[in-house]
């Protein structure tokens, strides 16, 4: 069986924009669960500025043809201009863990 999951990384300013965005996207189907990792400092550059931000780290383990509609979702949602939404590839896994994946989410 192909493996079509992704680990999708976006980092949100508060507790609650983090629940909030993590929530639509499991209730939405299109996570089937995210991690929320508190206490991560960013250092980066914004505007030509360097910035220090506390935040919280979102995990989301999806699959590739749901990243459309997640992507759409933090936007939707998030209060940053622009939002770290990074996709990668999992490229291995427990198969009985990835296939939970595929039966978590739906792109209807």
């Amino acid at each position: 069986m192909p493996n079509h999951a992704e680990l999708i990384l976006c980092t949100c300013p508060d507790r609650d924009t983090s629940e909030k965005i993590a929530k639509r996207l499991v209730e939405g189907r299109l996570a089937a669960c995210v991690n929320i990792l508190p206490g991560l400092t960013s250092v980066y550059t914004w505007q030509d500025r360097l910035e220090t931000a506390g935040e919280h780290l979102l995990l989301i383990k999806s699959t590739r043809d749901c990243y459309p509609l997640i992507e759409r979702t933090i936007r939707d949602l998030h209060p940053y201009d622009l939002p770290e939404i990074i996709a990668l590839p999992v490229a291995r896994g427990l198969p009985d863990y990835l296939n939970w994946i595929d039966a978590c989410v739906s792109t209807n």
